[in-house]
């Protein structure tokens, strides 16, 4: 790792300017640091690298500290947690035995104490000098990070210029929520290791956002608000009891109460009404749901699809995952990001709403080279095992498993402006040899009304939309 000159261009923002940045003011606390990792090591390390004892001497004189990350406490927004900051003037921001000695150690305290960890990250590795010794901390800092992670405790990620190497693929792309600055260069190849011919737009946060990598891109004045928001939302969730304003478990509304004018009199009537362009939508019901939200994007796997919304938001003080359909084909991206939604907020013990609204699974060629039955297997199984409740509304279109996928298997309701169905009625008429003259009475057959779902024991009952 050679030593970064001190006008680079990854030197704006230090190691504590970057906590001063989203900590409350003269909230953090550093923790204190022993001789770990001193005591039993010659001065130039444990490969006896030549002038790396003196390497070490300038980068502590040029950046006033004594290794490549700072760790402590502080609050942000009023949401106390550990925060683990990494200075790139000492050494490149590198990772050796001593950085892994201070990572465990503000990991075992965040444990100790039920903290979220924020891990505010600028780093090109794993540090040469040290060799083997050092490449190895990277097993020690994932494990601790997953040991947090299994305690039911928040790790967000803020990528800061550049975060490659070791620190990108532990605690950068390990985080639960995944924040980037601006313009900030990203990826596991760092700029002198990549080929001479790849393109360097690819390793940045916005390529890495369009790619389902991370969950946004935010400016740097917007920082402290946009981590606020997340660390409330997930460190103080109010427990896993049924979502505030859902329907009361229990005996179904019944389809009367609403009225006769206000249901679907045919099948026909119902996937109309459910296709309609003007009836509200997933974003207008979480609008009007949520107070505030923060999304999750992207499946981690190289894909995102818009049309699947997902995030936190906060109802009557308590914080409620979501996943929602926004009325198109469910990619096998979508499918992927709905399941680690729903895997996160039971690590985290936060209840889940589902809004299903698609015509389907997305069922083209793509979407079958990009994995879609095992995408929509693994949906299924991540609601399946959920171990906080899950409550689903049909609010338009249930297309087949495409939509299932996304519904509690005891707890789903409808709309009146809605239908769920084994498969769409057109296709229903196609397989059973019919003209298309009869996809109104294949309609009528299937009964996919919202009354109708009830009746079948499938929906536990209806209910209306309210927007105010």
């Amino acid at each position: 790792m050679s030593e970064p000159t001190p006008d680079g261009p990854a030197l704006r923002s230090t190691a504590r300017a970057a906590i001063t940045a989203v900590a409350d003011e003269s909230s953090f606390r550093e923790l204190p640091w022993g001789d770990a990792g001193f005591s039993d090591s010659p001065p130039n390390g444990p490969l006896d690298w030549q002038g790396y004892a003196d390497s070490l001497a300038r980068a502590a004189e040029r950046t006033g500290e004594r290794e490549s990350v700072v760790c402590g406490t502080a609050t942000v927004g009023g949401t106390a947690a550990v925060i683990v900051s990494f200075e790139f003037g000492f050494l490149g921001g590198s990772l050796g035995r001593r950085t892994g000695d201070r990572l465990e150690a503000a990991h075992r305290h965040a444990r100790d104490h039920r903290l979220p960890v924020v891990s505010l990250i600028a780093t090109g590795g794993s540090r040469m000098q040290e060799g083997m010794r050092a490449l190895v901390q990277l097993q020690r800092v994932a494990r601790q990070s997953e040991l947090t992670g299994a305690a039911g405790l928040a790790r967000i990620a803020v990528l800061r210029d550049p975060t490659t190497g070791g620190g990108w693929a532990t605690l950068g792309a390990g985080a639960d929520l995944i924040l980037a600055l601006p313009g900030s260069q990203i990826g596991f190849a760092g700029s002198r290791v990549r080929p001479a011919d790849a393109d360097p737009t690819a390793y940045t946060a916005e390529a890495q956002l369009a790619a389902g990598a991370i969950d946004d891109v935010v400016r740097p004045e917007e920082l402290r608000e946009a981590l606020a928001l997340r660390l409330g939302l997930l460190a103080a969730p109010g427990g896993s009891r049924p979502l505030p304003g859902a329907p009361t478990p229990g005996a179904p509304v019944p389809p009367g109460a609403l009225g006769r004018r206000d249901l679907p009199a045919t099948g026909w009537e119902a996937v109309n009404r459910a296709r309609a362009p003007e009836r509200p939508r997933a974003a207008a019901y979480l609008d009007a749901y949520f107070t505030e939200r923060a999304p999750l994007r992207g499946d981690r796997c190289g894909g995102t699809d818009p049309g699947m919304l997902c995030g936190f938001g906060r109802r009557e003080g308590r914080t409620v995952a979501y996943a929602a359909q926004g009325g198109t084909a469910t990619t096998p991206a979508g499918y992927r990001t709905a399941a680690r939604l729903v895997r996160l907020a039971g690590r985290l013990g936060i209840p889940v709403l589902t809004l299903i609204d698609t015509p389907g699974a997305a069922n083209g060629a793509e979407a079958e080279r990009a994995g879609a039955g095992a995408a929509i297997a693994d949906l299924f199984a991540s609601v399946a095992a959920s171990p906080v409740p899950v409550t689903s509304l049909v609010i338009g279109e249930g297309g087949s498993g495409g939509a299932l996928a996304l519904a509690s298997p005891d707890n789903l309701w409808a709309t009146p402006d809605s239908y769920f169905s084994v498969i769409a009625p057109e296709l229903a008429t196609a397989i059973l040899k019919r003209g298309p003259e009869e996809t109104r009475s294949t309609a009528e057959q299937l009964r996919l009304r919202p009354q109708d779902l009830v009746e079948l024991g499938v929906a536990r009952g209806i209910v209306t939309a309210r927007h105010d």
